[in-house]
């Protein structure tokens, strides 16, 4: 339940208070009280709603509390507001979604990139300060400080709760696209637990994506980033085995992909391709595209996929983009120019804690046969990753090197 009420919960008490940590602390409230009761009175009809009617009440009690004399009048204004139901809480101004319009509020331009996204994962997904520290590969209390600084300024900076005006919205379309896709990152591989990923938040970011694609539908990227969602989505469920082990791409049962989401991605591609407006997502979404074209590993087109990396590192140069275009490189031009490659990049603090940087590198290695240097790479990256079914995976594969 919180899980899959939290963000709307808070988003529709933000729009009730206009104050974030008030809304935060009153949803927070509201599932603390619902741990003591539900055990023995069972859940209410409408949980939802009995977690947005009970938080509305906490944040009453709060603001009475803490109201000086002078402010009793207007606070007694904010106690006004109704009962809320499921349909106000979808009732807005043109996107009809509280959610949508916390992401835009969080993504103000008066915010630091970094910080619009870190906010909304922890309104909007319910993501924890350490889930979203591991999501941007920073520490712990370096992630609690952005978040308390990035609600400080919109409090303070009266940021509007609302969708901007159309004219306003490209310019704040770029923070909200990252949102998202961090959003589904940490549900396609969840940062920490026992299983490998996190369907509600990959469903969440998938819903978002195509709200916004309904806001803004000639933005080519909003478009490529739905595409590249569900294109990725429509592998969930070959990603794990029978026992709930990893199954990487190329090891993966095909006939199990979701053919209607690769419909729909595939065609969603040919839009943007034929827009001829290339953007970071729809290249990523094009590289899906390829591999869903393959009906077996084998029939990859990686010719094309490393094409579209180096049009990839045009557009958005990155040392991850750099790492991913190296798995391409090995498989046109080999393991050892692949490895090269990753050697070459900069060793920055976060790439090292990249788990995913030392197992791409540990398998490159065991492919040239070297295998002590290879299992030191899977060491590493088994000490960065919190991801029980990720970590079994590599310790099974460090166990074959060393046995």
């Amino acid at each position: 339940m919180f899980r899959e009420e939290y963000g709307r919960a808070v988003a529709v008490l933000v729009r009730h208070f206009g104050d974030i940590d008030l809304a935060e602390e009153a949803v927070q409230d509201a599932f603390a009280a619902a741990v003591a009761r539900w055990p023995d009175t069972g859940p209410p009809p409408r949980p939802a709603g009995w977690i947005i009617t009970t938080a509305r009440n906490r944040g009453i009690d709060r603001l009475r509390r803490e109201a000086s004399r002078q402010e009793r009048h207007a606070q007694a204004a904010r106690e006004q507001v109704p009962d809320t139901s499921e349909e106000d809480a979808m009732r807005g101004s043109g996107v009809r979604d509280d959610r949508l319009r916390l992401i835009f509020t969080c993504c103000h331009p008066a915010l630091a990139t970094s910080a619009q996204v870190a906010l909304t994962l922890r309104l909007l997904g319910g993501l924890s300060t350490p889930e979203i520290a591991r999501a941007f590969l920073v520490p712990e209390p370096t992630m609690a400080q952005r978040l308390v600084r990035a609600k400080g300024k919109i409090r303070h900076a009266r940021i509007p709760y609302r969708v901007p005006s159309e004219a306003d919205l490209p310019d704040r379309l770029g923070g909200v696209l990252a949102v998202l896709y961090l959003i589904f990152t940490e549900g396609h591989t969840a940062s920490s637990g026992e299983w490998l990923a996190r369907a509600d938040l990959c469903a969440e970011a998938i819903r978002l994506a195509r709200l916004l694609a309904e806001l803004m539908p000639d933005e080519p990227e909003v478009s490529g980033l739905l595409a590249l969602l569900v294109l990725v989505e429509s592998r969930r469920g070959s990603r794990t085995g029978a026992d709930g082990e990893l199954v990487l791409l190329a090891d993966q049962d095909r006939g199990r992909w979701d053919r209607a989401l690769i419909v729909e991605g595939q065609a969603i591609v040919r839009r943007c391709l034929r827009r001829n407006q290339p953007g970071p997502y729809q290249i990523q979404a094009a590289i899906n595209a390829v591999h869903s074209d393959a009906r077996q590993a084998a029939d990859t087109d990686w010719g094309q996929v490393l094409a579209l990396y180096d049009q990839l590192m045009a557009v958005a140069p990155s040392p991850v983009v750099a790492l991913n275009r190296a798995v391409a490189v090995a498989e046109v031009h080999g393991p050892a120019e692949a490895l090269a490659l990753v050697d070459g990049l900069e060793r920055t603090a976060h790439l090292e804690a990249y788990h995913v940087y030392h197992t791409i590198r540990a398998d490159l290695l065991r492919r040239l046969g070297r295998d002590e240097d290879a299992a030191a790479a899977y060491r590493a990256a088994i000490a960065h990753t919190e991801n029980i079914t990720e970590r079994t995976f590599l310790n099974q594969r460090l166990a074959a090197l060393t046995s």
